[in-house]
């Protein structure tokens, strides 16, 4: 446990690539949404996967692993109650239960970090199971 909390306190760096992903997600629209993990070993927060313009809500909620922490951002396009197209941005942090404590404390520590880092966030979500994070509550949120 001690070992967990001096690695978090320290932080984590993050790649290039997690703003590189971001921002094509937010200018370029060629993706629908980022999923980002830590590594461990080399003390980076990283992409694990980015989801292709065709892809939904479903698809990035099948990307996230039962067993371990992720962050990730969505880009939710919507029309609003008076018939305007809108669009936002969540920034989600997915801890389930099922994973390791030292992964909870390492993402829910680092996660600043990260956020800082993506402006144009509107909504932030933090979920232990899918029904916290499910489409009807992306989807409440943003009215």
């Amino acid at each position: 446990m001690a070992m967990a909390f001096k690695m978090a306190t320290e932080g984590m760096r993050v790649k290039q690539e997690c703003l590189s992903s971001f921002m094509e997600m937010k200018w370029k629209r060629v993706s629908r949404y980022v999923v980002y993990k830590i590594d461990e070993k080399t003390r980076e927060v990283m992409v694990d996967k980015v989801g292709r313009p065709g892809e939904g809500y479903d698809g990035l909620a099948a990307s996230l692993p039962n067993d371990d922490c992720r962050y990730a951002v969505f880009d939710f396009d919507f029309v609003s109650v008076d018939n305007c197209p809108k669009r936002k941005m969540f920034f989600i942090t997915w801890s389930p239960a099922a994973s390791r404590i030292r992964s909870k404390i390492l993402y829910a520590t680092s996660k600043q970090g990260l956020r800082r880092l993506l402006d144009g966030i509107h909504y932030e979500v933090q979920a232990t199971d899918p029904t916290e994070m499910g489409f009807d509550v992306i989807k409440e949120r943003a009215n």
